[in-house]
C-alpha cells in the first residue's frame, strides 16, 4: 500500500513541474519514484521508506538539479536590439565615406561610417554591418 503512495506523490509532483519549471518538484517527484520502488521491493516500514525518500531528495537537489539547471536552465543568448543588427545588410542612402553617410538599416535610417577608412560607397550600394559604435552604423562593402 505504501509502494503506491509513493508512486502517485511521485508521478503528481514530477507533472507539477510542468508549472514551476525550477526542477525541485521533479527532484522530489523522482525520489517519491525511488522509495516506491524500494517500499515494493522490501515491504519495508514508514520509517525506512521516509529515510530512503530524505536521502534520494537530498542526493538529487545537491547532485542532480545543479548539473541540469547548468544544462537546460539557461536559454542561448539571442542577440537583441543594437546587438542584432551586427551582420546584416543595409542600403546606402547617402555616400558613406570615414566620417559621414547614411544607410537604410531594417527600414531605420542611420548615420554611418566605413570600416577602412581609406574607402567610400556610392549612394545605391549594399554595405554590411560590422559593429554599432553609439548612433553609427560602422559598414563594409566586404570581399
Amino acid at each position: 500500500m505504501a509502494a503506491i503512495v509513493w508512486l502517485v506523490a511521485g508521478v503528481l509532483l514530477a507533472a507539477a513541474e510542468m508549472f514551476v519549471g525550477e526542477l525541485t518538484l521533479l527532484m522530489l517527484g523522482s525520489a517519491a519514484l525511488l522509495t516506491a520502488g524500494v517500499s515494493f521491493l522490501t515491504d519495508a516500514p514508514v520509517v525506512v521508506d521516509a529515510v530512503v525518500f530524505a536521502i534520494s531528495a537530498v542526493v538529487l537537489m545537491l547532485g542532480v538539479r545543479p548539473t541540469l539547471l547548468r544544462r537546460f536552465g539557461t536559454p542561448p543568448p539571442t542577440p537583441t536590439n543594437v546587438d542584432a543588427l551586427t551582420g546584416k545588410t543595409a542600403l546606402v542612402l547617402e555616400p558613406v565615406g570615414e566620417h559621414d553617410g547614411r544607410v537604410k538599416l531594417s527600414g531605420e535610417v542611420w548615420s554611418a561610417r566605413s570600416l577602412d577608412p581609406g574607402e567610400e560607397y556610392p549612394e545605391g550600394a549594399t554595405v554590411y554591418v560590422m559593429k554599432i559604435d553609439g548612433a553609427t552604423a560602422v559598414v563594409w562593402k566586404g570581399p
